[in-house]
């Protein structure tokens, strides 16, 4: 393959950029000791060692630094590892050892992102945000057979009891504003309609 451009990313790293639509970023030193240059070749024992040597190895670490710092879904860990410029190989390489060493699991990820947000929201909601991160359909029907600690209901009634603690003082106008606050959360209507029954006859 042969080296289309080399363009500046910072003062120190540069794209490489060759012409079989592969690219990568490498530092100065490194271009340097592998001679690379626009418009040379890239002999393919090069390239390989500078995919294995560096380019894999990085993209691990770099996996590794961002799963210390935060969870990731699997799609989230191969944007932010597409965006430090490595090979589309290097990034399956880097996804593929987390995942081995269990440091990256959408089940595990979903899971809990599913028992903090629906503290506060619908599962609807939750599961259309997780869809928005990455998770798979696949895994929301797994989780969807999986007891929840508290019920769509027990939440509705927790929240209602923080936004309206005397049932008994609501009038029909701040009944409908508490209705639409729980919609847009993402409880659905009969769930609604059904805490508010027990809830404001109690």
């Amino acid at each position: 393959m042969r080296i289309c451009g080399i363009v500046p990313v910072t003062k120190q790293k540069s794209r490489v950029v060759t012409d079989e639509e592969l690219s990568f970023v490498l530092y100065k030193g490194e271009l340097s000791r592998y001679g690379l240059e626009a418009g040379r070749e890239l002999p393919p024992a090069v390239f390989e060692e500078i995919y294995r040597e560096i380019l894999v190895k990085r993209a691990k670490q770099r996996a590794l630094h961002l799963l210390s710092g935060a969870d990731y879904t699997e799609a989230g860990l191969r944007r932010k590892l597409n965006q430090g410029g490595y090979t589309a190989g290097a990034v399956e390489e880097a996804v593929a050892y987390v995942k081995k060493w269990h440091y990256l699991d959408d089940v595990r990820y979903a899971r809990n992102y599913l028992e903090a947000a629906c503290k506060k929201e619908g599962r609807r909601k939750a599961e259309a945000k997780l869809l928005e991160k990455g998770i798979s359909r696949r895994i929301l029907r797994e989780l969807a057979g999986e007891e929840p600690p508290v019920s769509e209901t027990g939440r509705i009634r927790e929240l209602l009891q923080k936004k309206c603690p005397r049932p008994g003082e609501a009038d029909d106008a701040q009944k409908r504003r508490l209705y639409g606050w729980l919609a847009r959360r993402g409880f659905r209507n009969e769930e609604i309609l059904d805490v508010f029954r027990s809830y404001f006859e109690d």
